[in-house]
């Protein structure tokens, strides 16, 4: 089931929004290949702070 801004992973919902948004964008795309939902969360989490630290952007909400 593809997740959005308003329905996403629990493990998500201390990103900031825009991070949140990077990861629900990854985490969708590794579904469709066909990956496990656990292990699609991890990566997503973990690839959209890699992607935020890069470009500055805090990785939780204040």
């Amino acid at each position: 089931m593809p997740w959005n801004s308003s329905h996403y992973p629990t493990a998500m919902r201390h990103l900031a929004p825009v991070v949140r948004a990077k990861a629900i964008d990854i985490a969708n795309a590794l579904l469709e290949d066909g990956m496990e939902e656990g292990m699609v969360i991890r990566i997503a989490i973990a690839k959209a702070k890699i992607w935020a630290v890069h470009r500055r952007i805090p990785l939780h909400e204040s």
